[in-house]
């Protein structure tokens, strides 16, 4: 029997429950994983809270470390004992053992620990969609970087700033500020306490950004938009806050014919070319010293509804990882 935690209702933390079930053996295209570390990404309150619905019962999560224990017949790339890492579907990550489809996982370098790697794939590999096919940033850029003491946000400064960007971030309270220039940020600065896009503006000499990466949603994005330059790009990837309230395409042309996209980490990974191009250009990344990634707190697998309340009340920064 594996445990797994698994939600037959969308709700609350609360739902989230511990079990223990049989799992199948592999198929002829897949890998049994021994998981010893699991990611923990805010896209899995989403799929909890059914704001993306998924089918129930199930177990969540998308990112997870660990070492392969069998492969079905048709597997040529791994083999029992590798030290692998996933960043994307089938959902699943929230289990101390499970399968996945040989084409999605991917081989660790032998410097890298299983935590670093659960807590860096989905939010690394988020980072380099965003950074270098989003938007491809250049040198000379100027960049706009939401809830940057989050574990994305701490990636898109060190890996901005490694581009050649100016990288100005935003987040809640001193600390997390200190955080967002420890990692990377030029300048910082303090939602709570001062008007960013004022802000923004001043730090820019009134031009504005060339591109936003917002993961906060309804609190930011309109004064986002404030931020930009003419024919500026508005990344909006998640929605911490909230989903983005609807709006006449026209005020993309009122504040300076601006661009917008929603992109999404499935969509830029879609085939297993993409996903392990994605994987390789993140551990080159960190293997050229542009990323450190820290994981700043771990919660047994079973206190996974503990982990969402603190996730969901921002009590967190960095990244956060589940231990099966």
């Amino acid at each position: 029997m594996t445990l797994v935690v698994r939600i037959h209702e969308h709700g609350g933390p609360e739902v989230l429950r511990p079990e223990r079930i049989e799992l199948a053996s592999p198929g002829a295209q897949d890998v049994l994983i021994t998981q010893s570390a699991i990611g923990l990404n805010y896209i899995d309150t989403y799929h909890r809270s059914g704001l993306y619905p998924v089918a129930l019962p199930g177990i969540i999560g998308m990112e997870g470390a660990g070492v392969v224990e069998a492969v079905g017949t048709d597997v040529t790339t791994l083999k029992a004992g590798d030290r692998v890492a996933y960043a994307s579907g089938p959902l699943g990550a929230y289990a101390a053992r499970r399968i996945m489809p040989a084409g999605r996982v991917v081989k660790l370098p032998d410097t890298m620990s299983f935590e670093t790697a659960a807590a860096l794939m989905v939010k690394g590999m988020t980072a380099e969609y965003l950074l270098r096919r989003t938007y491809p940033v250049k040198k000379g850029d100027i960049i706009l970087v939401h809830a940057a003491a989050g574990g994305v946000g701490q990636i898109l400064c060190q890996w901005g700033r490694h581009l050649g960007a100016t990288v100005i971030a935003t987040a809640g309270g001193a600390e997390k500020c200190s955080i967002a220039r420890a990692s990377g940020a030029h300048h910082a600065i303090d939602y709570r306490t001062e008007n960013f896009v004022a802000r923004v503006r001043e730090l820019t000499n009134g031009q504005g950004v060339h591109v936003v990466y917002d993961g906060v949603g309804a609190d930011t994005f309109m004064g986002s938009l404030d931020c930009l330059r003419p024919r500026g790009y508005m990344v909006s990837y998640g929605n911490a806050s909230g989903p983005v309230p609807a709006f006449e395409p026209r005020l993309l042309a009122a504040k300076g014919s601006l661009f917008l996209t929603r992109p999404t980490l499935t969509d830029y990974t879609a085939t297993d070319a993409e996903y392990q191009a994605s994987a390789q250009a993140l551990f080159d990344a960190v293997s050229a010293g542009a990323l450190k990634v820290a994981v700043t707190k771990s919660y047994p697998l079973s206190e996974a509804a503990a982990a969402h309340r603190d996730l969901e009340a921002r009590v967190t920064t960095g990244s956060v990882v589940l231990i099966p």
